[in-house]
């Protein structure tokens, strides 16, 4: 059961941080490598406790679907999307925030883990753990740029 574990400083309010790491509209624009799109449940805006969103992408030339629900939520501190179907065996990805002299440290933690027994341990040593780490990573990138430039309002100012 692998963990990834990131911590991104970003110089920026708790509560845009917050919301950029779970909204919608964003997490289709930071991955834009695979062609993430909301094509089920919450397709649009900021998930909330106990909603569902269903992703389409094409990880390692496969298009796949996955869909997660919020599990935890505790706003602008946690929360927490786990997997209730795809290829995965599982996924927990829980989302941390802490203020710290006006800015925000933002703390994932992503524990997954695959199929088919060894098989699938050995393919998340030597292929999935890097391959997420580096996906997360940019994305992380991404809600840093935009939280630590006006850029963060041309995707959370449209919400109602």
């Amino acid at each position: 059961m692998p963990i990834i574990e990131l911590k991104t400083d970003i110089v920026a309010p708790i509560d845009v941080c917050f919301d950029l790491a779970r909204s919608i509209d964003f997490h289709q624009l930071s991955t834009g490598n695979t062609r993430e799109r909301a094509v089920a449940g919450i397709t649009t805006g900021l998930i909330g406790l106990g909603e569902t969103v269903t992703w389409e992408a094409t990880h390692f030339g496969i298009r796949q679907r996955l869909t997660s629900v919020i599990t935890a939520y505790e706003r602008p501190y946690h929360f927490c999307d786990e997997m209730v179907k795809g290829a995965f065996s599982y996924i927990r990805h829980d989302h941390f925030f802490e203020e710290i002299n006006g800015a925000a440290v933002m703390i994932d933690r992503f524990d997954f883990g695959s199929p088919l027994g060894i098989l699938g341990r050995l393919t998340n040593r030597l292929v999935l753990t890097g391959y997420l780490r580096k996906f997360i990573s940019q994305r992380n990138a991404l809600i840093k740029q935009y939280a630590e430039s006006d850029k963060w309002k041309e995707v959370l100012s449209a919400l109602p």
